[in-house]
């Protein structure tokens, strides 16, 4: 009998332990999902909203937008990797950010005119401002 207690107990201490471990990593999911939401980081979103205040802006043609579209895509996939380092090593964040802006930049100027890239290149925005798409792009 008292082996049948203490197997019950050891048992039971086994799912409370359990359940308190996935209750913390569920805890730790939310959090993660939320922080990515909050961050408003959704590449396929930002991407889209980013080709529609530069594709009227640029004139882009039929021929360009796949290119600038394609690019662009590139560009915030790679940076979306480096996010990390925003807030925990800022130096390499901007050294990184910028080797990928530069990149990005380089692919552009083989799709844009030059007055396009000239006009593209005037939209950045004076200060990163999150809620702004082409802040994502340019900071």
């Amino acid at each position: 009998m008292k082996k049948i207690v203490f197997t019950a107990l050891i048992i039971l201490a086994g799912v409370i332990i359990s359940n308190s471990s996935y209750a913390q990593l569920g805890g730790l999911l939310d959090k993660a999902k939320s922080e990515v939401s909050t961050s408003g980081f959704d590449i396929s979103k930002l991407k889209s909203s980013i080709m529609d205040k530069i594709s009227p802006s640029l004139n882009l043609t039929s021929a360009q937008k796949p290119g600038v579209s394609d690019a662009i895509g590139n560009y915030l996939t790679d940076k979306s990797q480096i996010l990390n380092l925003q807030g925990s090593n800022p130096t390499a964040y901007k050294q990184k950010q910028g080797s990928l802006f530069a990149t990005l930049k380089s692919k552009l100027t083989g799709i844009l005119l030059k007055k396009q890239m000239q006009k593209f290149m005037g939209m950045k925005p004076k200060t990163n401002n999150p809620s702004n798409s082409l802040s994502q792009l340019f900071y």
